[in-house]
């Protein structure tokens, strides 16, 4: 029983180090909730047009984060920092009731 409950938790913390690590697929998934709440015109085109600069932004840092195959744990989270921070602000700018 120990067994199985130790591997039960082993498998769920590298599952979960392994979904934390793919910041490009987080940034796809966010710029795809980005493009349906423009659609779906929960977003104006001033919002729609920062988070996309975010986005670009965003994807810079990975792309010289990566650029010499090593993620030290400083560019982890200065990464995860700011894919959760333009996270808020879509959810943000997705409930704000104001009318331009």
């Amino acid at each position: 029983m120990k067994l199985l409950f130790a591997s039960l938790i082993t498998t769920i913390l590298i599952a979960q180090s392994a979904y934390s690590q793919n910041f490009k697929a987080e940034l796809r998934k966010l710029n795809g909730q980005i493009e349906a709440a423009y659609k779906s015109r929960k977003l104006t085109a001033n919002e729609y047009a920062k988070l996309k600069k975010e986005r670009n932004a965003i994807e810079l840092t990975i792309d010289k984060a990566l650029a010499d195959d090593i993620l030290t744990p400083d560019e982890k989270n200065k990464i995860h920092s700011k894919i959760v921070r333009s996270r808020k602000r879509l959810s943000k700018y997705k409930t704000n009731r104001e009318i331009y």
